[in-house]
């Protein structure tokens, strides 16, 4: 078994405590109690990546669901999710319901899809996730469906909450929703912008570091984690330049960790996170 997975499968937490495990970009594992999910990971290994994937594909294990936010490939990655399907053959996909099809193109059975839109929510062992429209650049509702294509999760089990914010900018109403949870206990921010040379060659951004430090600062998370700043040259982010301003504007009110690709991070109910 691959090292991380092992240590990942591994891991036995105290009641109350979660485990992270940042695998660039947006690519992130949790473990709440006996549940482990991988949320936008991108395993394909590509000339364009600045650094190599921290799992192959074949050798990811013992998942129980897999989370896409939206369907770009770092974030619905179809040619590892094909490969996770027969891996991970009791694992679930949960994805945008308005991208159904393309999973069911992956040729992942029905039955294991979890199509989500704003406001719902899936369970598995004992988590929740809870999707939000996401607005990446737009929100880009489907008047007729009445579907996003590009979601958020809040996940939340044994008495803690993360949030993953796939691929968004901030828009009108999006704080008080995110409030409406509660504590946060950690937030997984993307932090790499958006330009007019991005938006020229068909890549559509996401917020600022200083609006995404903004957006922590209003939430108050425990820990706030900056990603999507890693991966790709040509659409990269600054993850000091965040945390120098958060720290800057908002002092001890939030916490942040810029990330070492699969190191862990443990989050207790009530404790700093470590």
């Amino acid at each position: 078994m691959n090292s991380l997975i092992g240590q990942i499968a591994g891991a036995r937490l105290q009641k109350g405590t979660a485990m992270l495990w940042w695998l660039g970009q947006m690519g992130l594992m949790v473990r709440l109690g006996d549940t482990l999910l991988c949320v936008d990971y991108y395993a394909r290994e590509s000339s364009r990546r600045q650094t190599p994937p921290p799992v192959p594909a074949g050798e990811v294990a013992r998942v129980d669901a897999f989370l896409g936010t939206h369907d770009h490939s770092d974030h619905i990655d179809h040619g590892s999710w094909r490969v996770w399907a027969k891996t991970c053959p009791e694992a679930r996909f949960v994805f945008p319901e308005a991208r159904r099809q393309s999973v069911l193109d992956d040729g992942i059975e029905d039955v294991r899809c979890v199509g989500l839109n704003d406001g719902e929510s899936f369970c598995i062992g004992d988590v929740t996730v809870t999707a939000l429209a996401a607005a990446h650049e737009f929100l880009d509702l489907d008047p007729v469906s009445g579907l996003y294509p590009c979601l958020q999760s809040i996940i939340e089990g044994d008495g803690l909450r993360i949030y993953h914010a796939g691929d968004t900018l901030r828009y009108e109403g999006m704080l008080p929703r995110l409030k409406e949870f509660g504590t946060i206990d950690a937030a997984l921010l993307p932090i790499n912008g958006r330009d007019g040379a991005r938006y020229r060659r068909g890549c559509i951004g996401n917020m600022t570091f200083q609006e995404a430090a903004d957006l922590a600062g209003g939430l108050r998370p425990r820990l706030v984690i900056p990603g999507h700043w890693d991966m790709f040259a040509d659409n990269p982010g600054d993850p000091e330049a965040f945390k120098d301003y958060l720290e800057a504007k908002y002092g001890d009110l939030v916490r942040c960790v810029v990330p070492s690709v699969a190191e862990p991070i443990v989050i207790s109910a009530g404790e700093k996170p470590i």
